[in-house]
């Protein structure tokens, strides 16, 4: 059946105290003090948020990959997981197309721009019968799925589980909520961003675009938000 085209994402797991881990890790680089004194000797949170931008905006980005997050994401496209898993440093756990068979129409995603042109959409949907269709006929007569799962497409929805550390999903969202990013990967990069900022809102300023932390486009082509990076 035709799904709805909004990703699903739920943060399930992220340590209990992430402000204060971040910080010792900080504080430790420059401190004499044992690590546990430094966790358990200060809940002032400016103080804390104060070091935190001044280690990350000289670089040293070790600091932050003490934190590890996990994501439960469904709904989303297998052209969208495809771009998701080029990323390094990151741990997925993907529905297997071998071991689950689609049962009827299988489930799949509309890009907006045939979304939103009805003669090509009713064309979209017809074409994805047409495969499932082709699908079931191999199953039925006893093709594996592993092999029988070689006619779906990209727009094929899938689930996932993806964890990764606050680097990794700062670097992430650095590229990915750049307006040049696709669509599909672009929301759901900014749902995953806005679900931990809910519970930890001091990461707001990093979970942005890279040229909204830069202030300036060093891409080699700019859609307008900020000004190009002077070329030498």
């Amino acid at each position: 059946m035709e799904n709805n085209n909004k990703p699903v994402v739920n943060l399930i797991s992220k340590p209990q105290n992430m402000l204060k881990t971040v910080y010792t890790a900080c504080r430790t680089c420059y401190s004499a003090d044992y690590p546990i004194n430094i966790y358990n000797g200060t809940d002032d949170e400016e103080k804390m948020l104060k070091l935190i931008e001044r280690v990350i905006s000289s670089g040293h980005y070790s600091t932050i990959e003490h934190i590890q997050v996990s994501f439960a994401v469904s709904n989303v496209s297998r052209a969208c997981t495809h771009q998701l898993v080029r990323h390094r440093l990151m741990s997925f756990s993907q529905k297997s197309q071998r071991y689950v068979k689609e049962k009827g129409q299988f489930d799949y995603i509309i890009p907006p721009t045939i979304e939103k042109n009805p003669e090509l959409k009713e064309k979209f949907i017809r074409f994805m019968a047409e495969i499932s269709n082709q699908y079931q006929e191999f199953v039925n007569a006893g093709i594996p799925a592993e092999d029988a799962r070689f006619v779906l497409p990209n727009a094929a929805a899938s689930s996932l589980v993806v964890s990764m550390n606050l680097r990794e999903l700062i670097h992430v969202a650095n590229l990915r909520l750049c307006t040049r990013a696709q669509y599909e990967i672009r929301t759901m990069v900014k749902m995953m961003c806005d679900e931990l900022i809910k519970s930890e809102p001091w990461l707001k300023p990093y979970l942005v675009a890279k040229c909204d932390r830069l202030g300036f486009c060093d891409e080699d082509k700019s859609c307008g938000r900020h000004a190009m990076l002077p070329k030498s």
